[in-house]
């Protein structure tokens, strides 16, 4: 298995400030994302989504409506091409201090226990904010961040805790790398 890691918001679909995909009327594809994500499942990638969804515990959705996006989402995917193997989400606030919230590990390590030994250090992690390479670079991935989201420039990135490993404009621009990517 050849995992890749990604966030969901701002990296395949719209990111939206200040707010929350509270159901699938709402939620859009970030052009390029379903190409970029076919692109990685032929060349042989088996995609995992790590995703913060605090809005459920804010009582904003539910969980039910965040599998149907899911659902729904993996449709429009293979309709284009690719596939992704699971989605794991976390329902908590910040404020909840759980094991499973970006930027701590623990939805990373539940999918090697559910999907095999993971080497992380040959793996990548694909988000679009600081907490996104944190996580990645706490588990030990190759960060890649894309302008595609919350995070619209390289110039953000400076007074960062830590820095991507590499940055591209969008999901099917850091695929095409990533495909090509010799260590």
């Amino acid at each position: 298995m050849k995992p890749i890691f990604l966030d969901r918001d701002g990296v395949v679909s719209t990111f939206t400030p200040n707010d929350y995909i509270k159901s699938w009327k709402e939620f859009s594809f970030i052009p390029g994302a379903k190409e970029g994500i076919a692109r990685l499942c032929a060349a042989g990638f088996t995609l995992f989504f790590i995703s913060n969804q605090g809005g459920i515990n804010k009582g904003l959705f539910s969980l039910e409506d965040l599998e149907e996006i899911t659902l729904r989402m993996r449709e429009e995917i293979c309709r284009a091409g690719g596939d992704f193997q699971k989605a794991y989400y976390c329902p908590h606030t910040a404020e909840e201090n759980c094991s499973c919230r970006k930027p701590k590990t623990s939805l990373f390590l539940q999918a090697a226990r559910e999907y095999g030994p993971i080497d992380f250090s040959k793996t990548f992690f694909v988000g679009d904010s600081d907490i996104d390479v944190e996580a990645g670079r706490a588990i030990g991935c190759r960060t890649i961040l894309v302008l595609s989201g919350k995070t619209r420039s390289k110039e953000e990135t400076l007074s960062w805790k830590k820095s991507p490993e590499f940055i591209f404009s969008d999901l099917d621009a850091a695929a095409s790398f990533i495909v090509n990517f010799r260590e």
